[in-house]
C-alpha cells in the first residue's frame, strides 16, 4: 500500500494502514489542515469540494466535508465533478480554496486529495509543505458546535462550466456545428462520461457514441488514456465510421483524440495542435514542462512566438506561464491550460478549442496531424527501491553527459542534436520516469534503452 505527498496533493491506495495508505485518518488530518490554513489566510469560510467517480469517492468525500464542517467551514460540495470544474468554481463562489478528490489517472484503488487556492490553482511546493507540517501536529482547536460549517449542495457547475467554453471567443460553435463531425467517448465510466457528452451537444456536434460513459467508477481499463489502453475506443471510430475519438481520464484534466483511421493523434499532440491554432490567433509565448515533445517549440517559432520549458507538474508550469505571460500551456500528457480560461489544465477547454480548429481546417484529423512537426516518443520507467540513492544516480548520469546540453532543475535532461532523454523520479509513483523523443520510434527508443542500460550498470 501506499501514500505518496507531494506538490500533486496527498495520493495513495485506499485500505492499509495510516501513514502507509490513504486512510481515513490520513485523509481526516490533512483535510483539516489544509481547510485551517485557507481559513487563517483568506478570512473566508467558503471551501469547494468536487470528485471524481471512483468508487472511494463517496466515501473520501463523506470524510472531507465534514472534516471541513468540524473546523467552521462552509462547504459548497460539487459533487461528481472534474477537476477543471472544481478550478473554475472556486474564484466564481469567491471561495477561500478548493479540494478535489481524484487520482487522476491512477487505477480505482487510488484516490487523492488536490488542493487548490483561493485561485482555483494548485497550491505551491512551499504551501504544500506547510499543509502536510500541520497535518502532522494538528496544533489547533476545532470548532464548537455552535461554529461547525455547513454544506450546500451545488449541480450547477456543469453548466456554468461549458457556458464558460462556449463563451470564449476562439470556440466557433458555428464552425463545429457546420463540420458535422461524428465523435466517440471512452471517459472510463467517470465524470467525463456527462461531461464530455454535453459539452459536444452544446457545441452542436449532432451524433455522439458514448463508449464507458456511466460515471459508476468501475473502470473497464486501466484509466490512464495510452494507445494500449484505448483499443475500445479504437474498434468504435472505426466501427461508426466516426470523424475523431475523444479520451479523458477520470478528472477530465488529459485529453487525448483519436483520429478517423482509429489511430491515436497522439496524447503529446494534444497541446500542439491546441497551440497551432492559439498562435495563428494570437500571438505570444508557450510553456510545456522538459518531458514534453520538441514539436511545441516548433510550432511555437512558426507563428513568432518563443517556447520556455518548466519542471514537470502543473503548478511549475502555470507559474512559468505567468512569468513569461504565454498565451497558451500545458503538459505532453493532453493538458491544455488555456489563460484566457483559467490556469488549470481543462479536457472541455481543449475539446473546444480543437474542433474548432478542425472545423476551420475542414481536413480529416490524419491529413492535419500529418502536417504538424514530427517526432516520436518513448516512455519507460523504472521501480525504485528503498535503497536506490536517487539523487547520487543522477549526479553520475550528469556527469557522464556534461558535456552535453543539459538542464537539472527537475531530475536530468539531456539535449542532443536529434534527441533527448528526461531522467526524473515521479510525484506520484515509485519510480523513475525515463522519457526520450527523436525523428523516429526507432531512435527514440533506442536513446532510452542506451540510458537504461547506463543506470543499470550504476545500480548494479
Amino acid at each position: 500500500m501506499t501514500l505518496i505527498k507531494s506538490i500533486s496533493g496527498i495520493r495513495g491506495t485506499i485500505g492499509g494502514r495510516q501513514g502507509e495508505a490513504l486512510t481515513p485518518i490520513d485523509v481526516v488530518k490533512f483535510t483539516a489542515a489544509f481547510g485551517k490554513i485557507l481559513l487563517r489566510n483568506a478570512g473566508n469560510k467558503k471551501i469547494v469540494v468536487g470528485r471524481d467517480a471512483r468508487l472511494s469517492g463517496e466515501m473520501v468525500s463523506n470524510l472531507v466535508v465534514g472534516t471541513l464542517q468540524s473546523i467552521g467551514a462552509d462547504v459548497v460540495n460539487l459533487g461528481l465533478s472534474t477537476t477543471p470544474t472544481v478550478e473554475i468554481a472556486v474564484p466564481m463562489e469567491g471561495a477561500a480554496g478548493g479540494i478535489i478528490l481524484t487520482a487522476s489517472h491512477n487505477p480505482g484503488q487510488w484516490n487523492a486529495l488536490k488542493l487548490l487556492n483561493s485561485k482555483g490553482e494548485f497550491i505551491n511546493d512551499a504551501e504544500g509543505k506547510e499543509v502536510l507540517a500541520l497535518g502532522e501536529q494538528l496544533d489547533f482547536d476545532f470548532a464548537e458546535v455552535g461554529d461547525l460549517g455547513t454544506e450546500i449542495k451545488d449541480n450547477s457547475y456543469l453548466q456554468k462550466h461549458i457556458d464558460a467554453v462556449l463563451a470564449l471567443p476562439l470556440v466557433d460553435v458555428d464552425a463545429i456545428r457546420a463540420a458535422n463531425f461524428s465523435v466517440a467517448v471512452d471517459a472510463v465510466n467517470s465524470t467525463g462520461g456527462v461531461f464530455i457528452p454535453a459539452l459536444l451537444k452544446a457545441l452542436g456536434v449532432q451524433t455522439i457514441y458514448p463508449i464507458h460513459c456511466e460515471p459508476n467508477g468501475h473502470f473497464p481499463h486501466n484509466p490512464e488514456p495510452l494507445k494500449e489502453h484505448l483499443t475500445d475506443l479504437s474498434a468504435a471510430v472505426l466501427a461508426n465510421k466516426a470523424d475523431i475519438g475523444i479520451a479523458v481520464d477520470p478528472d477530465v484534466d488529459r485529453l487525448v483524440f483519436m483520429m478517423e483511421d482509429g489511430e491515436l493523434f497522439g496524447e503529446e499532440y494534444t497541446l500542439v495542435a491546441v497551440a497551432d491554432y492559439i498562435l495563428e490567433k494570437t500571438k505570444g509565448n508557450t510553456v510545456s514542462n522538459l518531458s514534453s515533445t520538441r514539436a511545441l517549440r516548433d510550432v511555437t517559432q512558426k507563428h513568432g512566438g518563443e517556447y520556455f520549458a518548466a519542471a514537470v507538474g502543473e503548478v511549475n508550469v502555470v507559474t512559468k506561464m505567468k512569468e513569461v505571460n504565454a498565451v497558451i500551456g500545458g503538459e505532453g500528457n493532453g493538458g491544455v491550460i488555456y489563460p484566457d480560461s483559467h490556469y488549470g489544465r481543462d479536457a472541455l477547454v481543449g475539446v473546444a478549442l480543437f474542433l474548432s480548429h478542425l472545423a476551420k481546417l475542414g481536413k480529416k484529423a490524419s491529413v492535419y496531424r500529418a502536417e504538424l512537426p514530427q517526432y516520436y516518443m518513448s516512455k519507460n520507467k523504472i521501480t525504485l527501491t528503498p535503497s536506490l540513492d536517487i539523487d547520487n544516480l543522477l549526479a553520475k548520469m550528469e556527469e557522464k553527459y556534461k558535456h552535453e546540453t543539459y538542464t537539472n532543475i527537475d531530475g536530468l535532461k539531456i539535449d542532443f542534436e536529434k534527441e533527448w532523454v528526461h531522467l526524473r523520479k515521479s510525484n506520484t509513483e515509485p519510480i523513475i520516469r525515463i522519457y526520450s523523443e527523436g525523428p523516429s520510434p526507432e531512435a527514440a527508443d533506442a536513446i532510452a534503452q542506451r540510458i537504461i542500460r547506463e543506470i543499470e550498470a550504476i545500480i548494479a
